[in-house]
């Protein structure tokens, strides 16, 4: 099982997922942004951070970064991809995924923990979940708040395409629950082959019981599961 962690100028969570999949028995390598093509690998990973200080739009200028063209080659073939918090934007920004993420509905970045419910378990990154989880994970981001036109909100409801969306500790999905103003509460939607995963919470912060939480944990032992 071999995963690759694409670094930008300004990422400061590749790291971070590089602990989490090495942890987890993954072999990772590490890619720099201006290479043209991938190493042999299951899994490519867009980390979170502040790829070229968010200048112009989070996420826009890594688009354009020479290994996108090899990560845009790897997902058309079927390689699993995961875009957490600026790699989510990258994924918008590639059009690897639908919507746009807007600044956070009050204009303040935000770090805090949330609770999501788990929408969709047919899927290589949350097949071990029971549908509707409720699971910890934290955020921090300045544009996360998630937007699309009705059309394509009914298109994603209506193929199983919503992962994650922001609930209470009880499971609710309400207005009070939704910390950046995302629209339905989506915190992560998938492609329609199941193989993209955009999500803003970072699971990789949440791998070690004695520092936060095991919630992330689950996230990557499944990973592994399917990767085997």
């Amino acid at each position: 099982m071999n995963s690759s962690v694409i670094v930008f100028p300004g990422s400061n969570c590749d790291r971070d997922v590089s602990v989490a999949l090495t942890k987890f028995k993954i072999k990772n390598q590490m890619v720099w942004h201006d290479e043209a093509t991938l190493p042999k690998t299951d899994l490519v990973v867009l980390p979170g951070g502040f790829s070229y200080g968010d200048y112009l739009r989070s996420g826009c200028i890594a688009s354009k970064s020479k290994i996108i063209n090899d990560v845009i080659k790897h997902a058309k073939n079927g390689g699993l991809v995961l875009g957490v918090c600026n790699g989510f934007q990258i994924l918008i920004e590639t059009g690897l995924l639908p919507g746009v993420l807007l600044r956070n509905k009050k204009l303040k970045f935000l770090s805090q923990n949330v609770h999501l419910k788990v929408l969709n378990t047919d899927n290589s990154f949350c097949s071990d979940y029971k549908k509707k989880d409720v699971i910890e994970l934290p955020i921090a981001h300045n544009e996360g708040n998630y937007f699309a036109n009705d059309y394509l909100i009914k298109k994603l409801e209506d193929n199983n395409l919503i992962v994650f969306k922001y609930c209470n500790k009880e499971g609710s999905i309400e207005d009070s629950a939704n910390p950046n103003g995302a629209l339905s509460n989506i915190a992560g939607i998938f492609n329609k082959n199941k193989n993209i995963l955009g999500m803003m919470p970072h699971p990789e912060r949440m791998i070690d019981k004695y520092l936060s939480s095991n919630d992330g944990s689950f996230f990557f032992e499944n990973l592994i599961e399917n990767l085997k």
